[in-house]
């Protein structure tokens, strides 16, 4: 998964809200992960002496006890899941024979939260080099807020690792494989600092034309931005196309947050377009474009929560039913028809900051959530009751304290990103301050053979699949169109597929 390195300099602490990372070196075209060196490259190559398990006399025990010791033991260039800390100075470096695909690509400013747009290039694609669209949001340094901005991106010539026989890869995948990624944008300008961006796609009409995207920007001004990024997208597969500056002003202005805010959701079933938008007060409020295309937000704010609100969704299954987690601890269930804008259900679901949360789409009575304290959890919603009486006020009243389907504490960091795999109901990605990505199989049980084999490791769940290292990790998003691949963010942008999912 990952190999150990010394650095120069030592490791960077996780960004909390509202705090400025500094300006990057810039990279216009792009940053690839360059050559690798395998230190290890050697270990295995000679076949003179094999040694089966049992053949040298000792018993199992004896053996066995010197392998964990040689674990325990292991040298300096190999860095331990669980085992391993890093010194003072000490970075991790990838190993490449564990991904199918890898690159790094450095924007001017850190985007420490993006989007993935869904494209025309076909679904369940296996070509490679890959391209794929995203947006994101940037956080610069607060002494030059004037160069923040929105960055509509194509990533293209994204290869395959050398020497990967991927069975999965089409047959017409392009003779290209050696091409060097490309990072090309356009800016919108927004003067002040993004705190989350997400994106949302109306089908068009006309089959010929493209659906339209747009952008819904939480900032650090109190203000959220709804864009059109649709003339942007299409600028980088038509030739000649200028993006004029009326297209880079927003379609509308949101102004019902009286302090900065985190979540920020678009309803998957409502196609004109439903956007949620909470704040640190713990205000929700509801955004709808009308049928003329303009948007009206209701100034009646949904209440509950006691301090801020970190995340918002909507259930994917139920239009008019959302969630949200806070910074009090608890996720909260409301319905959106409530006339007294209070929660349907309240639930204690930790004793520190719930800062991200998803709900899963293939299976939507499961929710993941991720807290401060670096404990990610999956709850039952069936398990959610309401209190006695039925009413949405009893039930905001008794803060409730469900059980977890699963927990892991693995990460000792803040939870920074949590989100189900779009067709995979048991794989789930998290990213935290520990500067991680890390991927697991919630279908891999105790009891399995193969989970055995792993529990020996000291502190690692045999669920956990892979970890990638991710300077400031902040956010992870699967591809919904190329299966297996995750875009993750912090200092830098880093596309990757693993060899185990």
């Amino acid at each position: 998964m990952v190999k150990r390195t010394a650095d120069e300099e030592a490791a960077a602490g996780p960004l909390k809200a509202g705090e400025r990372p500094d300006a990057m070196d810039v990279d216009d075209k792009h940053n690839d992960m360059g050559e690798f060196e395998d230190e290890f490259e050697d270990e295995f190559e000679s076949e003179d002496e094999i040694i089966e398990a049992g053949v040298d006399g000792r018993p199992d025990a004896e053996r066995e006890a010197e392998e964990a010791m040689d674990v325990d033991q292991a040298g300096p260039g190999t860095f331990i899941v669980g085992r391993t800390k890093l010194e003072p100075g000490q970075t991790l470096a990838p190993d490449p024979t564990t991904y199918r695909m890898l690159h790094n690509l450095s924007t001017p400013w850190p985007c420490l939260s993006f989007d993935i747009i869904r494209d025309g290039l076909g679904d369940n694609r296996s070509v490679y080099p890959a391209t794929m669209y995203t947006v994101a949001g940037t956080q610069a340094d607060s002494a030059k807020a004037s160069d923040n901005s929105i960055m509509v991106m194509k990533f293209s010539g994204l290869s395959k690792m050398q020497g990967d026989d991927d069975e999965e890869s089409s047959d017409d995948e392009s003779d290209d494989e050696d091409a060097d990624p490309i990072l090309e944008h356009k800016s919108i300008p927004l003067n002040t600092t993004t705190n989350r961006i997400r994106a949302h796609q109306t089908p068009s009409q006309d089959p010929a034309r493209p659906p339209t995207t747009l952008t819904a920007t939480m900032t650090e001004s109190t203000n959220v931005f709804i864009h059109d990024i649709t003339p942007h997208l299409s600028s980088f597969d038509t030739p000649g196309t200028i993006v004029t500056p009326q297209q880079n002003k927003p379609l509308c202005t949101i102004r019902a947050h009286k302090s900065e805010g985190y979540a920020v959701d678009w309803s998957p079933l409502h196609a004109a377009g439903k956007l949620l938008t909470g704040d640190n007060d713990g205000l929700i409020y509801v955004t709808t474009r009308t049928d003329g295309g303009g948007f009206v937000t209701d100034t009646r704010a949904f209440q509950g929560h006691t301090s801020s609100v970190e995340e918002i969704q909507w259930s994917p299954s139920e239009a008019s039913v959302f969630a949200s987690a806070s910074s009090d601890g608890t996720i909260r269930v409301w319905d959106v028809r409530s006339k007294a804008r209070k929660p349907a259900l309240t639930m204690q679901v930790s004793d520190v900051d719930v800062n991200v949360m998803s709900w899963s789409r293939q299976t939507t009575h499961l929710l993941a959530s991720g807290d401060d304290a670096g404990v990610w959890a999956v709850w039952d919603l069936r398990q959610w009751k309401p209190s006695a009486g039925g009413s949405a006020a009893a039930a905001s009243a008794a803060v409730q304290r469900p059980s977890p389907v699963a927990s892991f504490n693995f990460h000792k960091e803040q939870i920074t990103s949590v989100e189900w795999h779009p067709t995979d109901d048991s794989i789930v990605a998290v990213s935290a301050g520990d500067n991680t990505v890390s991927l697991w199989d919630l279908a891999v049980e105790l009891d399995d053979e193969e989970s055995r084999d792993t529990a020996g490791v000291q502190d690692v769940p045999p669920q956990l699949l892979f970890v990638h290292y991710q300077n400031l990790a902040k956010e992870v998003h699967w591809h919904p169109q190329i299966p297996g691949v995750l875009v993750a963010t912090g200092e830098e942008f880093s596309v990757f597929r693993t060899i185990s999912v």
